[in-house]
């Protein structure tokens, strides 16, 4: 079972929202690209889910996580976002103070969302780090929402008063990936959505953006390494029930959906 839960208004900037997840350990799940890094704690870890561009197969049971913002997170960590992509990191690793007294609350028994978002409170007051925060928070929403958008990049770099060739070079720090790529795993991430929504294929691919089905197609193979229709909602009941015992993907840094 899997909950998300909204972000105190102080982390709004920064977090997406919070989620906990329950369900057996060792049963492998899909997580999806969605241009979110996460915070999360597994019971026994306290990780960095960097950006992903490709699928991340997860057997972890119950965990529970803050998934931030696009391009938020790596400033707060001093670390650049492509140097996770596609990992999971300790966050001891990262930032040595706060990931050790964070792990240890949370081994010691610390409720798991409070104590993220305390941690996140306690990065987010300190110094952003300059060459993985070369733009305020609100520059980074500012590229999100046009790529998501689907705008060509140059009007993205225009919009923000940089150039393309900047735009690029500082995408790769704040994003894990070029602009480019992050339009595409945006997209991607709206086309997953609506497929979960229980939208045919050729309808989610004139409202997500896609040239057509078969490049929707395309992409969600790309990205998920299964077809569209492996995303729809899973029936209940039914002669088609057996499919719930698939892995179940999700378009998100957790590791599982309801």
């Amino acid at each position: 079972m899997y909950r998300e839960c909204p972000p105190p208004p102080s982390l709004g900037e920064l977090v997406e929202c919070g989620w906990t997840t329950s369900a057996p350990a060792g049963h492998p799940r899909q997580v999806l690209p969605d241009g979110c890094m996460d915070l999360v704690w597994t019971g026994a870890e306290l990780l960095v889910a960097g950006p992903d561009v490709q699928a991340f197969t997860s057997d972890a049971g119950s965990a529970s996580g803050l998934r931030f913002r696009p391009g938020t997170l790596p400033g707060l960590l001093g670390v650049p976002a492509a140097e996770l992509r596609g990992d999971r990191v300790p966050l001891a690793d990262l930032r040595p103070g706060p990931g050790r007294e964070a792990a240890a609350r949370l081994g010691g028994g610390a409720d798991p969302l409070p104590t993220l978002r305390w941690l996140a409170a306690g990065l987010a007051a300190g110094d952003r780090a300059a060459e993985t925060a070369p733009w305020t928070p609100a520059a980074v929403h500012q590229v999100t929402r046009r790529l998501a958008a689907g705008v060509p990049v140059s009007e993205a770099a225009d919009a923000l008063g940089v150039t393309t060739r900047s735009l690029n070079r500082h995408s790769g720090a704040v994003f894990g990936y070029g602009p480019a790529v992050l339009r595409r795993v945006l997209r991607f991430r709206r086309a997953v959505a609506l497929l979960r929504a229980g939208l045919p294929p050729a309808e989610v691919a004139a409202r997500a953006g896609y040239a057509d089905q078969p490049h929707l197609s395309r992409e969600v193979r790309s990205f998920a390494g299964l077809s569209p229709s492996r995303l729809a909602p899973v029936p209940l009941a039914g002669p088609q029930a057996s499919g719930a015992n698939r892995s179940t993907p999700v378009a998100s840094g957790s590791s599982t959906v309801a």
